[in-house]
């Protein structure tokens, strides 16, 4: 019989833009501990990957502070998508790592991808990570050039020269074949500089002697291929069916849907992670909370709400956005917002905002549709709009599907399940 004091865990860790968090989870899902750190506790330089360790050393130590270690079976780690550096073979940094967003500026590689890889690969793009293998290929003495998730993971392991099929998506992997494709050679990357690639939740190996007595942890632990923080703060939700949706109610609108087949649309900015036997797609648009943050504070915001009544319609047809241009669900980088006309009182104003935004949600679902998804069969909601009654009842009113419960927002608790799933897949649990 499994009781609290003898069930097995394993823990999730996610190292973001700020700081690191880690959780431990039971077999039910249940988070029973959490830890976090930020990276400026430790240095005001975010790319230097001593603090990444640092921070994810803290982290996981609150965690094991508050379980028995001997429950552990499995850790997984996500990093963020396109963070990359180049590395000996015990894993010590050659370079100062670029970061997600920092561009390859070097207009002779970014030619030579775009002549090379096709129309669907993510590996577009000045940000890419294949762009930055290619800066980072001529130091002396690479071993490997590796995601930041594999570097971490390989504090655990012993290996720098393993990486996951999500993090590997803007580096030109194809998750359809699971493979390096042939085209990549031709841009005049070093593939043998790449990392092997493992589906995301796969087991990696055991944790090493070092990092088994340093965390006092069992020296049959498992280390499981992780993924990138967005997709992990998916699994997050519980999303876990073919149609089943994620909304992102941020400064901007994200939408995400689990669907049976892969999907790419490069003109709108989708492509498709491969998680187990299904695919995570999804797509950003330009409207969300940024339109509302133009015209209200947040104690406006609630207090308009108030007077709001969600289940009549304004007639209005809104596109919110503050600047000309869209790129999800419509790719127009001339398109003008349509905010017009506006009504005296401020609260149908606000009103119409969020209809205008929910038709943009039905809009986005709509294309992924159109591109060959699932249809729409649950949306889970989560980002700051979540907050607001008003706002969840109009889009509830718009879109007639189930709007379930949020398992989690820590993105530590959807990498933790994929340390559940490698953990099963390695026969610890």
């Amino acid at each position: 019989m499994i009781t609290a004091a003898n069930r097995p865990l394993v823990i999730g860790i996610d190292i973001g833009t700020s700081g690191a968090r880690a959780v431990a989870m039971d077999t039910a899902f249940n988070v029973v501990s959490s830890g976090s750190s930020k990276l400026a506790d430790f240095s005001s330089d975010h790319r230097d990957p001593v603090i990444w360790w640092r921070a994810v050393q803290t982290a996981l130590g609150q965690v094991l502070d508050a379980i028995d270690r001997a429950q552990v079976r499995a850790i997984a780690i996500d990093g963020t998508s396109g963070t990359m550096l180049p590395v000996r073979a015990d894993g010590a940094p050659l370079a100062v790592p670029m970061m997600y967003n920092d561009p390859v500026e070097d207009a002779d590689i970014l030619s030579r991808i775009a002549a090379h890889a096709p129309r669907e690969s993510a590996a577009h793009g000045a940000t890419s990570g294949l762009a930055k293998v290619l800066t980072f290929q001529s130091i002396p003495d690479v071993f490997r050039i590796i995601h930041q998730a594999d570097w971490l993971a390989g504090h655990f392991t012993g290996l720098y020269d393993v990486s996951d099929e999500n993090n590997a998506l803007k580096t030109g992997y194809d998750p359809v074949s699971r493979s390096w494709p042939d085209w990549i050679a031709a841009t005049g990357v070093r593939v043998d500089l790449l990392p092997g690639v493992l589906p995301a939740g796969s087991p990696i190996a055991g944790i090493s002697d070092a990092a088994a007595e340093a965390f006092g942890l069992s020296g049959d632990v498992v280390i499981v291929a992780g993924t990138t923080d967005g997709c992990a703060s998916f699994l997050a939700t519980g999303a876990d069916q073919p149609g089943d949706a994620v909304s992102a109610l941020g400064t901007t609108l994200t939408v995400k849907m689990l669907s049976d087949r892969p999907l790419f649309a490069p003109e709108y900015g989708l492509y498709s992670h491969r998680i187990g036997d299904m695919w995570l797609a999804g797509g950003a648009s330009n409207t969300g909370g940024v339109v509302l943050s133009a015209h209200f504070d947040n104690d406006r915001i609630a207090a308009l709400s108030a007077e709001i009544d969600p289940a009549t319609d304004t007639g209005l047809d809104y596109y919110p956005l503050v600047k000309d241009g869209e790129r999800f669900p419509i790719n127009d980088p001339a398109m003008k917002p349509r905010m017009a006309p506006r009504p005296d009182r401020d609260a149908e104003f606000l009103k119409a905002i969020f209809e205008g935004i929910a038709g943009v949600e039905v809009l986005a679902y709509q294309r992924l549709v159109s591109l060959g998804s699932p249809p729409l069969r649950s949306i889970r909601t989560v980002g700051g709009g979540a907050k607001n009654v008003v706002w969840t009842a109009i889009r509830k009113r718009t879109m007639p599907v189930d709007f379930l419960a949020v398992a989690s927002e820590e993105a530590a608790a959807g990498t933790a399940r994929l340390a559940l799933s490698g953990a099963k897949s390695a026969g610890v649990l």
